[in-house]
């Protein structure tokens, strides 16, 4: 289980986070959502150790985070592909693929077959340069690089943001075949109710910073909506 007590976060002065306390339950697939600048990219930044925290702790497994370096992170299996990507554009698919190799706890050097089999357009492009792929591509270049260090916990920042129809739903796919087939635990920022209705099984949703939804998938009810979602 991911656990976050009490967690204050500032920007300068100002206050992005406060007093955060939510759950993630292992094997869960829970849906982080809310309106733009509410704080959720910055909760997920903090968990993987890339934005500093003021107060407050998070744990994965029983294991505090706080003070340990993103790469130590990345080795306790814990993913995270990040809002825009940020794909080596210069590199080759599979070169971005490999990168993620250096977290893995086992040691593994080859890119797991795996990969290639949740998108197989990354073995028909794997000597294609990342930056010429398109944006539905290069998505799923940047879940299959996380997916390559192994994770057990997998943060997901709009992955489906600005990605064609088609890809979307492929995506889709992938969330519920890792969560519901592989148990793998993830926690995934969503702008999108129908796919996060579709994949979901829990959902947080921050306001201005504090979270003021948890729930069931379920909770995501049309009020909710309404209430904390609509611009």
């Amino acid at each position: 289980m991911l656990a976050i007590n009490d967690l204050n976060q500032f920007y300068g002065g100002s206050h992005i986070l406060w007093d955060v306390a939510m759950t993630v339950p292992r094997g869960s697939c829970t849906v982080l959502m809310g309106r733009n600048g509410m704080g959720k990219t910055t909760l997920l930044r903090c968990i993987m150790g890339l934005t500093p925290v003021a107060s407050g702790g998070i744990a994965w497994e029983d294991k505090p985070l706080l003070g340990r370096p993103a790469s130590d992170r990345a080795r306790m299996r814990i993913g995270y592909v990040p809002q825009g990507r940020e794909i080596f554009s210069q590199l080759t698919v599979e070169e971005n693929l490999r990168t993620g190799l250096g977290a893995r706890h086992d040691g593994a050097k080859k890119v797991p077959e795996h990969i290639y089999q949740l998108f197989p357009v990354l073995r028909d492009m794997a000597n294609r340069r990342g930056g010429d792929l398109s944006g539905g591509q290069q998505q799923q270049l940047a879940i299959g690089r996380a997916l390559v260090t192994d994770p057990t916990l997998l943060l997901l920042d709009e992955p489906t943001e600005g990605i064609q129809p088609n890809i979307v739903h492929e995506i889709g796919d992938v969330i519920m075949r890792l969560n519901r087939e592989q148990g793998l635990t993830v926690l995934l920022v969503e702008q999108k109710l129908p796919i996060a209705r579709r994949v979901g099984t829990e959902l947080r949703i921050l306001e201005n910073g504090r979270l003021v939804v948890s729930g069931a998938i379920d909770a995501l009810t049309d009020e909710v909506v309404q209430q904390h979602l609509t611009v």
